[in-house]
């Protein structure tokens, strides 16, 4: 398994390695722009693994950088046997409606969010391409696995937007589209590609913005209906699930992980 992210999802990508080594997971690539971050994750994974076998590795790397996600890709087909996830969570960039958007922040935020989540699936689909399919017993019989399953960690933002955060939003959406089209077009070569959904995730992350923002916390407790952000761990149990076989139906779609915040409109 690949779990790779960026810095802002650094604390889920923690705990997707916690739930991944719990469910048996056998070897996890740690793939980030700062190894030194890797290198603390994985050391914490092992004491979650129920797998004997356990094995982990660290790799550096930048989505952005094309050559750099190839390499990452490359070494993974080396050592992972059985899932490639790949997540992506991060670039805010300065809040601002659209009459007040910086074009050249609004193109480093697509480059971010959506060209690089198009680079990575791009090139670990034509690597998943070269791997075989795989079957699996169930209660009815045998029945199709497929080759892969990429999982990325999208954002409740793929589906509403935030006032102000124009940018950041229309990546996101950009970002689901390209889940949507990367399961519909390569489905029956035994790929799929999903998307977990959160909205805001207790993290050092938010514990900062909390600290210069404590009117988030307002926010939170106004828009959430049990009035609280979620776990790492209801995150990263999500994704467990999705890289299972019980999951082997679900394509091209994604988990809104948000307590129904977008089933209603809150207006208390």
């Amino acid at each position: 398994m690949l779990v790779t992210t960026k810095v802002a999802a650094a604390s889920v990508r923690t705990y997707v390695s916690f739930s991944l080594a719990e469910a048996g997971a056998k070897v996890i690539v740690f793939a980030d722009k700062n190894e030194d971050t890797a290198k603390a994750s994985f050391k914490e994974s092992k004491k979650y693994a129920s797998n004997k076998d356990y094995q982990t590795t660290t790799f550096k790397t930048d989505v952005q950088d094309a050559q750099s996600i190839q390499d990452m890709v490359d070494l993974c087909l080396d050592r992972v046997d059985l899932i490639l996830l790949f997540g992506l969570k991060g670039g805010n960039g300065k809040n601002a409606p659209i009459a007040e958007t910086d074009i050249d922040n609004f193109d480093r935020i697509m480059n971010s969010n959506a060209r690089g989540n198009l680079v990575c699936a791009r090139a670990q689909i034509a690597a998943i391409l070269k791997q075989e399919p795989k079957t699996l017993t169930s209660r009815n019989g045998a029945r199709d696995f497929g080759r892969r399953v990429i999982i990325n960690l999208a954002s409740t933002s793929s589906f509403v937007g935030l006032p102000g955060k124009c940018s950041y939003s229309i990546s996101k959406h950009a970002f689901m589209g390209i889940i949507k089209m990367a399961g519909l077009d390569h489905a029956a070569e035994g790929i799929r590609v999903d998307a977990v959904c959160p909205t805001w995730v207790r993290t050092p992350l938010l514990d900062i913005e909390l600290q210069k923002n404590p009117e988030v916390q307002g926010m939170i407790s106004i828009i959430v209906p049990i009035k609280r952000a979620a776990e790492c761990e209801e995150v990263s149990d999500t994704i467990a699930f999705l890289c299972s076989p019980a999951a082997s139906y679900i394509n091209g779609t994604s988990l809104l992980i948000n307590d129904a915040v977008t089933a209603t409109v809150r207006l208390f």
